[in-house]
């Protein structure tokens, strides 16, 4: 008889601040995951706490921007494997926000590098590829994909 044993996912939420043409995306630096690489405002879910919380938790963490649950409309989620070990299988919900509230500023000096728009038809070649992928996905209107299987 096998036992089968459940997996848990482990939560993330991401955030796409865009103005005009244009998508905000930090480079990765001192982290010891992608760095050098362009990503987004992001970050595990904490127990106890939404998608949404966290996203507006991390906005304010990681570049001083005040969110509110009525500027996030979920545009994305991806189920994803990075293949590293088994047990790191991740569900991310990807929000889209046009309205926020303070200044843009890096307030994780330790950990990004960079913080900087980009054209959304025009991402970096260094950007993460899961991250890239949920862009365009969501561009073509796509909700969800799974990458990494």
């Amino acid at each position: 008889m096998t036992i089968q044993t459940k997996h848990g996912l482990i939560p993330a939420s991401y955030l796409f601040l865009l103005k005009d043409d244009k998508i905000l995306l930090l480079r990765r630096y001192n982290t010891g995951y992608e760095d050098g690489n362009y990503s987004l405002i992001a970050g595990h879910v904490e127990p106890n706490e939404t998608f949404t919380q966290a996203i507006i938790r991390e906005a304010k963490e990681e570049a001083n921007i005040t969110l509110t649950s009525k500027d996030l409309e979920v545009t994305h989620i991806m189920q994803r494997d990075s293949k590293t070990d088994k047990n790191n299988e991740r569900i991310d919900v990807f929000f889209v926000a046009q309205n926020w509230q303070g200044e843009l500023k890096n307030m994780e000096p330790h950990k990004c590098d960079d913080l900087s728009w980009f054209k959304i038809d025009d991402l970096p070649e260094n950007i993460i590829p899961y991250i890239k992928e949920a862009i365009e996905k969501s561009l073509d209107n796509i909700s969800f994909s799974e990458h990494g299987y």
